[in-house]
């Protein structure tokens, strides 16, 4: 029986006088069993869940953490362009800026001339008539070239030239982007017949915006310069005509599959702003991190 109900009992059953029995239930009060202190439980509010709480959300740290380890696919691009528009002097850009590897198909070319390869004495004969190398020719050269750059974000230069390099290259390699070099064939002849060279080293001066320091010598060693036979004004025609002839319907077979990105101009530092801009969304920069102006 509670404390209550014997509390109770014991107050109807009692026959004393009304003071009595108010003695009575005072002392009865105050003879009840004590309970020991604690804190008071509420009898309002949301009732206590005994269950165990719930996992706290994952810390965004980590999951940023597991997400920067994914590795972003590798870059494969071309740049296209006239003979003379500036594909070399933008790859310089491009390799500065975002650390591609940078493959040439003149350099490569030029090589083998001056080891005087067999590829090398019959690329220079089709050069010499002002003529592009034949397809099979320049597909096998760039394709071993590349076979040692799997790993590697990678641009093409001079590379492909017609429609079968570049279904050829298709076959080996899935390229992501093409950066077309729209510059005028006149600026382009004007150009050319200004550039002089220093063959030992391919170090490139123009008459016109970057000449040497003295007329015909090479700033560095001071051995003279040359003209190439394909810059002569001759040969820069012939090689502009035969561009125009098999190179414009590789821009149209990129331009079907989504790949062709073209900047126009006539001068590279006011075409290079845009080609920067646009490959900082598909790679980041690694140049100097204080350089004020992407050059």
């Amino acid at each position: 029986m509670s404390f209550g109900r014997t509390l109770l009992k014991r107050w109807t059953t009692c026959s004393c006088s009304q003071s009595s029995r108010e003695a009575t239930a005072v002392f009865l009060w105050e003879d009840r069993p004590r309970l020991p202190a604690g804190p008071r439980r509420r009898s309002w509010g949301k009732r206590r869940s005994c269950r165990a709480p719930a996992r706290p959300p994952r810390r965004p740290e980590r999951q940023e953490s597991r997400s920067s380890m994914v590795v972003s696919p590798l870059l494969r691009a071309v740049i296209m362009g006239p003979p003379g528009s500036g594909k070399g002097t933008v790859s310089a850009r491009i390799i500065k800026h975002f650390g591609v590897k940078h493959l040439s198909s003149g350099d490569l070319l030029r090589d083998n001339m001056q080891k005087k390869t067999e590829v090398g004495i019959l690329a220079k004969s089709y050069i010499d008539q002002g003529r592009l190398i034949p397809d099979d020719i320049m597909t096998q050269l760039m394709l071993t070239e590349l076979k040692g750059l799997d790993q590697y974000n990678w641009l093409l230069d001079g590379f492909p030239r017609t429609v079968a390099q570049a279904e050829a290259l298709d076959k080996e390699c899935h390229v992501d982007t093409v950066i077309d070099l729209d510059v005028p064939f006149e600026t382009i002849k004007c150009r050319l017949t200004a550039r002089w060279i220093h063959p030992a080293s391919g170090r490139v001066y123009n008459l016109e915006f970057s000449p040497p320091k003295v007329q015909g010598i090479d700033d560095i060693t001071g051995e003279p310069l040359v003209q190439r036979d394909d810059d002569k004004p001759e040969t820069v025609s012939r090689r502009l005509q035969a561009y125009d002839a098999q190179t414009k319907p590789v821009l149209e077979y990129y331009r079907e599959k989504g790949l062709l990105k073209s900047f126009s101009g006539t001068e590279t530092n006011k075409i290079w702003p845009h080609i920067y801009a646009f490959l900082q969304t598909k790679l980041p920069d690694v140049s100097q991190k204080n350089a004020a102006t992407p050059r």
